[in-house]
């Protein structure tokens, strides 16, 4: 294995926000390849995060975005970030992180964070178009049953936060909630997104006049 330099500590260390010896030990464990090791301290950092789940976190942010067309705001998001500390709360990447999470839900349209979160009501609706849908292409019962579950899933990346693409992957190349576990793990906090709003000029109103 290659010697572990003083210089590939502090590039990964910079590139991921992990503790020195936290570093030095993924690059040892990876034979100083950074990108094996990069994925380690991710790994790592999310079992940590996890563990953290039952903490209070009562402090956050309010992240926040206006999207602008035609000289006029049409789409507005609110989203409140919670983390254990207002050290951590008042931190640029706390809070940018926050106002990338609100531009995510203006343009994926979440209607829960979690899966948890889904009315049961709006699960079996959802199955019922499903299965409506699959009989009218002729679809024998069996294979109807084996459907309904991966449907169901599609409708969770479609319509719960957490389980989204985050919409900028150069920023994070993965789902929101492991984005959101990735910085509890690199801020060694209990981090979540409690809740958000999303307005937008004209949603809704064909429905309301109906």
């Amino acid at each position: 294995m290659s010697e572990i330099s003083a210089k590939d500590v502090a590039a990964l260390r910079k590139a991921t926000g992990a503790g020195m010896m936290d570093a030095k030990r993924a690059l040892e464990e990876s034979g100083g390849d950074t990108a094996v090791a990069k994925k380690l301290l991710l790994e790592k950092g999310i079992a940590d995060a996890r563990k953290r789940t039952d903490r209070v976190a009562d402090q956050g942010t309010i992240g926040h975005y206006l999207h602008i067309q035609a000289e006029r705001p049409v789409i507005g998001v609110v989203v409140e970030l919670s983390s254990e500390t207002d050290f951590v709360a008042k931190s640029a990447e706390f809070q940018e992180a926050a106002r990338d999470l609100a531009m995510h839900i203006a343009a994926a349209k979440p209607e829960w964070v979690r899966v948890e979160d889904v009315p049961e009501a709006a699960i079996e609706a959802e199955k019922e178009i499903f299965v409506a849908q699959a009989r009218n292409e002729g679809k024998p019962e069996e294979i109807i049953e084996k459907i309904v579950p991966g449907k169901v899933q599609s409708f969770y990346k479609d319509k719960v936060l957490y389980e989204q693409v985050f919409v900028n992957p150069e920023k994070f190349d993965g789902t929101v909630g492991q984005m959101v576990e990735a910085m509890a793990g690199k801020m060694g906090e209990n981090i979540s997104v409690r809740r958000f709003a999303r307005l937008a000029v004209g949603e809704g109103a064909d429905q309301e006049e109906a």
